[in-house]
């Protein structure tokens, strides 16, 4: 026994020993070691993509599980409509909209608190925190709707539930706002890659649309997220393609011309298409009734045409497929074309929740086929088929709504992988997208967020340089506000209990109305209760100048100079105000500082 203490002994003597004469060594082993930064969000990445491909699967099963309830059948909504009765498409449209406005009318009452619910808001004017009982309240809502034939898609709902768990996940895990704000974005792209199985898709839409930045140190997360989400989603769903279009050889440069005019109509039918939800969107609101009649109404309108026009049912899928496969009458396609965009309109205007890829593409190959049947009946184009412009027609529509040509021609791309195609679809996509750009400025994400005032991100012209870094990537959780009604005791207490010299000042929506500063209440710190009917309204002073999540450093300087405070208030926007985080003054002009140093290094 004594012989094993002393060995024992001897051999501690002998590490002790090796580490004094080589830590320098195991220190530089263990730096080389450490877990970066990069590789864990790879690793972040990789588990929101998880997350993605089970929520897809999740969601279709549920989707399936509403049609077997209310239809007692399940599968392509389209058939499901053209085997019911026409006052059975309307009832069933009606009564679904009733059900999701009723879910979102009484569960919304129980999740009053401050938030948003929107990943784009989050991202472009917050500090990427989702609320999770909002975002289940409306993909509940949203798979009733779907379940019973409205014209939407599942996309969004799958991507914003994605977000939402993964913003929940950084919550909990009590992260900083930069990582909350990729946590959103990977839960986007996971969730529009498990949808359309299209992983380049989901990662640049993230990157265009959501985060509005390409730099490599974004970007490779949310490849990384797209990828596994896909995985996981082929692993139930296998690799079909979406869409099937007869393959066919692009190879003449006098065809081109067609797809120039195409892409002209599209970009036309695109900003229109925008112009005419957000008017939706005006007539409904202007309906004094609860959420729950304007989503029956809604649902009704869609009946109505799916009583003429089953094709209008649910998302489109189906019958895009129908039409890409040719052999339509030229008014059977006008009359669907108007039925599946009134249809559209009356879904989105009504507040139902789902997205508008999937009827968008559905439009854009109607559109492609009425302008390849016309030119057929006209005796011109005889050696491009019908199919061959309905699918071109998709992208240049896609690219008209979102003003991304890129995002566009990928997304059709890779949900019909005909790559044959690729030249005049991608003529028709920047085609159509400089002329919606140009016809209607905000693309159908941009348009929400100016409406409140919020601008998204854009992207930079030099990717990765410091100095375009925004202000939401350093911001921290806001100073904690005093009430409108505080009393001057209880402001004293809060001065006395922290180092801040200034406490913003929020009304009950968390507006922020003004700051209240130390320098000021100095006399009154030790009033007794004679002071007790001075609130903090009337001692605060007005809103200082205030940053936004969506500026630049570079921008944010002339704020943080003049600023007297050590925290500056970030509100969502210059508009709301409301209060969403502060930048610690010290350490957003360090990085300024480091930055112009470095340029100056450079430049000698």
């Amino acid at each position: 026994m004594k012989s094993g203490l002393k060995s024992l002994e001897r051999a501690l003597e002998a590490a002790q020993e090796w580490l004094q004469q080589n830590w320098q060594r195991a220190l530089r082993i263990r730096e080389k070691l450490r877990f970066s930064e990069e590789a864990f969000h790879l690793v972040m990445a990789g588990c929101v993509g998880v997350i993605g491909g089970f929520t897809n699967l999740i969601f279709y099963l549920f989707i399936e599980a509403v049609q077997d309830f209310a239809l007692h059948r399940v599968g392509d909504p389209v058939e499901i409509a053209s085997i019911l009765e026409w006052w059975q498409r309307i009832l069933y449209c009606g009564f679904g909209g009733l059900a999701a406005g009723l879910v979102l009318h009484w569960g919304l009452q129980f999740v009053k608190q401050p938030g948003t619910a929107n990943m784009l808001e989050a991202v472009a004017a917050g500090d990427g925190r989702l609320r999770f009982r909002p975002a289940i309240l409306k993909g509940v809502s949203s798979l009733l709707s779907i379940g019973t034939g409205a014209s939407i898609g599942r996309e969004g709902a799958i991507a914003q539930l994605t977000a939402t768990l993964a913003s929940k996940v950084g919550q909990l895990a009590n992260w900083q706002p930069y990582r909350l704000r990729l946590l959103v974005a990977c839960g986007a792209a996971s969730g529009i890659s498990a949808a359309y199985n299209a992983p380049v898709a989901g990662a640049v839409f993230a990157a265009q649309i959501v985060l509005g930045n390409f730099s490599m140190n974004l970007f490779a997360p949310l490849v990384f997220a797209s990828v596994v989400a896909t995985m996981v989603s082929r692993t139930f769903f296998g690799i079909e393609p979406w869409y099937k279009v007869p393959p066919m050889d692009f190879t003449q440069l006098v065809q081109l011309p067609w797809f120039l005019l195409l892409g002209l109509l599209c970009g036309v039918l695109g900003a229109f298409f925008l112009k005419m939800l957000r008017q939706s969107e005006t007539w409904f609101s202007q309906i004094k009734a609860p959420i729950y009649v304007r989503l029956a109404l809604g649902g009704v309108i869609v009946g109505v045409f799916a009583a003429h026009f089953p094709e209008v049912w649910g998302n489109g899928y189906g019958a895009t497929n129908r039409i890409l496969g040719g052999g339509m009458g030229l008014e059977f396609l006008i009359g669907l074309f108007l039925a599946k965009l009134l249809a559209t309109l009356a879904s989105v205007g009504s507040g139902t929740v789902g997205g508008v890829f999937t009827p968008t593409l559905f439009l854009g190959a109607a559109m492609g086929s009425i302008f390849g049947t016309i030119l057929h009946a006209i005796g011109l184009a005889h050696g491009l088929p019908t199919g061959v412009f309905a699918l071109v027609g998709m992208a240049g529509v896609l690219a008209g709504t979102v003003h991304s040509p890129l995002l566009a021609m990928i997304v059709v791309f890779e949900i019909s992988l005909n790559y044959s195609l690729m030249p005049p679809l991608m003529l028709a996509c920047a085609i159509s997208s400089l002329v919606a750009k140009r016809l209607h400025p905000d693309s159908i994400y941009t348009a929400p967020l100016r409406a409140k005032g919020l601008e998204a991100g854009e992207e930079t012209a030099e990717l990765g340089v410091a100095t375009q870094q925004t202000v939401g990537e350093i911001m921290r959780e806001a100073v904690p506000p005093l009430h409108e009604n505080s009393t001057i005791p209880q402001i004293a207490q809060r001065f006395l209990r922290s180092t801040y010299n200034f406490l913003p000042v929020v009304d009950k929506e968390q507006r922020l109305r003004g700051v209240v500063a130390l320098q000021d209440l100095k006399e009154y710190l030790n009033a007794g209760q004679e002071l007790n009917a001075v609130i903090a309204y009337d001692v605060m002073r007005p809103v200082p100048p205030c940053l936004t999540p969506s500026q630049r450093l570079l921008e944010a300087l002339p704020v943080l100079l003049a600023s007297e405070q050590r925290n500056v208030p970030v509100v969502n926007s210059l508009v709301d105000l409301k209060l969403v985080g502060a930048v610690a003054k010290a350490e957003a002009l360090g990085r300024l500082a480091e930055v112009i140093a470095a340029n100056g290094q450079v430049r000698k």
